[in-house]
């Protein structure tokens, strides 16, 4: 296996993980201070299932770029600055040439955005795009993780100063990526035409690296930047939150402040144990964001940006509105931690003056990103109903008895013995204590038939009608998977 000497000297360590709980567990070798997360991503991101490191994995991609590209890149990857997407990583570069840029690792060690070092990173990963996919018509350069960058920054993530250091960054990635584009060897046939950048911005020197990162080059390419949805390679670098969008939970899954949450304490001069006297005292040292902040940073993103998700919508009302009632800033509320067939699950609920339910977030320990990242957009959901009327009595009676896999024994809380679901064992712990309701059956498990020779659990994992996994660890767990 050839291992380029830019990581010699790099501390390591191994572990045995799966690229998610259901996958067969391979041997993992990774820069020591990289969390879990990176480990399983490697082991989604690199082909095969055999023992694999990142050096080796990145090693088999990079050699292609020769000696000067291929340094520079690795030395991204190293940093947690920038990684390719998925396809690269598995050779398949044609299929979808892109890099992720993870925009809080370009903060320097006083606190400043290093805008040479973004500029530079940007025209590399365009360089190695158009060695690594020469026929390729369209990239996919992106930026990540830009509320922790923010919440470093001091800035809240709803504000127009915080837009504002979006726009820049946004136009130094469309600007750099277009130049780089432009000198790879063959010319577009279309000239670069995006807005021009805020003419003054909060963090020094960004809004003039952003106007001076504009050009009227050509590009070879027809798009080279675009805001990605996250995938694996934003979890290899440890990105918290895919693209622009905002931070909606400042505690993890295990239970402890996120980075973002830290960024946040630190940029104001806060200690844990301030902001926990505020949480005691029913206050909160966290701001909370909805979809209203999160269109205004798409849509002073997107003039830059040829290629976005979806817009997101913020919810409005119709005639006779039922007016949406605000959480307090200093509010009430508990976590607590439950193990549901031995997969951890952490509910936080925050409530208003009267001790009424308005705010939900629920985090999973070893659920795939993809499950994760729809857990926490369902709570953000369930949060925006309460808070505009809807009841929990509608959302107890909605998601109770709800099944996919995990399902089983909850271990962690006396009220709820067993769940069918996630969402069952949720709403059933919000039921006994926000409603006093303890008349809601238990839930049952419906006996298994027989699939040739082995048992089948009938209850879905998904609305998908998906082949059962005849494996020993699946039939003792009483679950089916959704694929390898």
């Amino acid at each position: 296996m050839r291992v380029h000497r830019i990581w010699h000297g790099t501390r390591t360590r191994r572990i045995e993980i799966g690229a998610d709980p259901d996958s067969p567990p391979r041997m993992v070798t990774l820069p020591a201070a990289w969390e879990d997360h990176a480990a399983a991503a490697l082991a989604a991101l690199a082909p095969g299932d055999r023992a694999v490191s990142v050096a080796g994995a990145a090693g088999s991609w990079a050699v292609a770029l020769g000696p000067e590209l291929e340094k520079r890149t690795l030395r991204l990857l190293l940093l947690r600055r920038a990684a390719p997407t998925e396809a690269i990583w598995a050779g398949r570069a044609a299929d979808d040439p892109g890099f992720v840029l993870n925009l809080p690792a370009f903060l320097t060690s006083d606190g400043q955005f290093d805008v040479e070092a973004f500029g530079a990173a940007v025209e590399t990963a365009v360089e190695a795009l158009v060695v690594l996919a020469p026929a390729a018509r369209d990239l996919s350069v992106g930026m990540a993780d830009l509320s922790r960058l923010l919440a470093a920054l001091g800035l809240r993530y709803d504000s127009e100063p915080a837009r504002d250091v979006a726009r820049c960054i946004a136009a130094m990635l469309r600007g750099h990526a277009d130049a780089a584009s432009a000198r790879s060897g063959e010319k577009g046939a279309l000239r670069s035409v995006y807005p021009e950048a805020p003419s003054r911005c909060v963090v020094p020197g960004l809004a003039e690296a952003a106007r001076a990162a504009r050009t009227d080059a050509m590009p070879r390419h027809l798009v080279t930047t675009a805001i990605r949805m996250p995938g694996t390679a934003e979890a290899l670098l440890g990105v918290e939150t895919g693209g622009i969008a905002p931070c909606f939970a400042w505690v993890g899954e295990d239970g402890d402040l996120t980075r973002t949450a830290r960024a946040w304490l630190g940029a104001r001069g806060m200690s844990g144990e301030r902001a926990l006297a505020i949480q005691l005292s029913g206050g909160s040292p966290f701001p909370v964001f909805d979809a209203a902040a999160h269109t205004a940073m798409h849509d002073a993103v997107a003039p830059f940006m040829p290629r976005m998700p979806s817009r997101p919508i913020a919810l409005t009302m119709q005639a006779d509105p039922v007016v949406k009632r605000d959480l307090p800033g200093r509010r009430r509320g508990y976590t607590h931690q439950a193990s549901l067939a031995g997969h951890k699950v952490l509910l936080r609920t925050g409530e208003y003056d009267d001790g009424s339910l308005g705010e939900i977030v629920i985090a999973l320990s070893k659920e795939g990103a993809a499950f994760k990242g729809l857990m926490e957009a369902f709570a953000t959901a369930v949060s925006l109903g309460l808070q505009h009327g809807v009841t929990l009595e509608t959302f107890v009676e909605a998601f109770t008895f709800t099944r996919f896999g995990p399902a089983g024994a909850v271990e962690g809380d006396p009220a709820v013995k067993h769940a069918t679901s996630f969402l069952d064992y949720a709403f059933r712990h919000l039921a006994t204590n926000y409603l006093g309701r303890r008349d809601i059956p238990a839930a049952e498990f419906e006996p298994a038939d027989t699939v040739g020779d082995g048992p089948r659990d009938q209850a879905p994992l998904l609305p998908l009608d998906l082949p059962a996994d005849s494996s020993p660890r699946a039939r003792r767990r009483g679950l089916r998977v959704v694929g390898r």
